[in-house]
């Protein structure tokens, strides 16, 4: 383990965070979340940009205060190149500009969805290569086969909405308020997963596809409350358990799938969704089954935030991969 010092600055969407990673340990990952979202039922891009010009030079003091790191000391500061929304991801690249200039020291670009499957590098037990790992998120799903820390291969993707999009709108559809995929689970533990059955869509190969199952929710919803105007509000649980098993099965027939046509069985997932507790629950009883070794990262790993740009950003600079003032943001950055 080589002896370097990395700041790691994401900007990607709606939370604001720095992390300091040192000598093989992440000192700090403070993130600030930014809470005018809520009253507008989602991310108002405009307005998440300008919450992170007021937070990122404090969360970044917070940090290196918290690992007990001088900037002095920085040997490289990694931040979130892309995807993610384009104006938030200008703060986190201007800043790290400045501070590259200033210091006089090299920056990491990352890509954010390389980064949630490097958070499983952070603590012990990790997986081992060649790993699968599905990345779950709000704006992303994806089966990912990891050959080694920089080499990655998407075997798998959505087609149309994200599982963490799925639930989120899905809840909007219940009235449940934002951010409705942890709401919605919350529902879901009270609730009867057999009560409603939602279709499985038929898609080919590893791909995804989640639009369909929300529009026959839709469809459901208004023919049920056409009859009963208060059919949402007496079976509420009941709907989001049936919602969340359907989600959950989806996801993890596709991974059944991966397992078996790469032979592997270690299994990692990251990502927001991985913090559902349907998710974990059937994930680890597949896994039983299938006898597959499964990776879950810490939870204020999965959510957005700095300690995974860090990680991302430290085998990155072993390998001497930095890039010049002339970098930019990408929205949609791929692989």
């Amino acid at each position: 383990m080589h002896e370097v010092t990395i700041l790691g600055i994401e900007s990607s969407c709606d939370d604001t965070s720095a992390a300091v990673y040192k000598h093989g340990k992440m000192l700090a990952n403070v993130i600030a979340t930014q809470e005018i979202h809520r009253q507008y039922g989602g991310v108002v891009p405009e307005l998440a940009s300008r919450a992170h010009q007021e937070q990122i030079i404090p969360v970044v003091d917070t940090a290196l205060k918290k690992a007990n790191v001088k900037k002095e000391e920085i040997d490289a500061i990694a931040f979130t190149k892309g995807p993610g929304l384009l104006g938030s991801l200008l703060v986190g690249v201007s800043f790290a500009k400045s501070l590259s200039m200033a210091l006089k020291i090299p920056m990491v670009e990352v890509n954010h969805m390389q980064a949630h499957i490097l958070a499983h590098f952070i603590d012990d037990p990790h997986p081992k290569f060649p790993f699968i790992c599905l990345t779950v998120s709000g704006g992303h799903t994806q089966l990912v086969l990891v050959k080694d820390y920089l080499d990655m291969e998407v075997i798998g993707s959505t087609r149309d909405d994200a599982a963490g999009e799925a639930f989120d709108k899905i809840a909007k559809m219940l009235g449940l308020g934002y951010p409705g995929g942890p709401l919605l689970d919350k529902r879901a533990q009270l609730g009867n997963a057999e009560k409603f059955d939602f279709p499985e869509p038929k898609v080919k190969g590893l791909d995804y596809s989640f639009s369909g199952l929300k529009t026959s929710v839709l469809y459901f919803l208004n023919s049920e409350t056409a009859k009963d105007p208060s059919f949402i509000e007496h079976n509420i649980n009941d709907i989001c358990a049936s919602v969340q098993k359907r989600i959950v099965s989806i996801l993890l027939s596709k991974l059944k799938k991966a397992s078996k046509q790469y032979h592997i069985n270690e299994i990692a997932i990251a990502g927001g969704v991985s913090a559902n507790s349907e998710f974990r629950n059937t994930l680890l009883a597949v896994a039983d089954k299938m006898k597959w070794n499964t990776y879950i990262p810490k939870f204020e790993y999965c959510t957005d935030n700095a300690a995974m740009i860090a990680m991302a950003g430290y085998y990155k600079y072993l390998k001497n991969d930095f890039v010049g003032l002339d970098v930019h943001p990408s929205a949609r950055l791929k692989f």
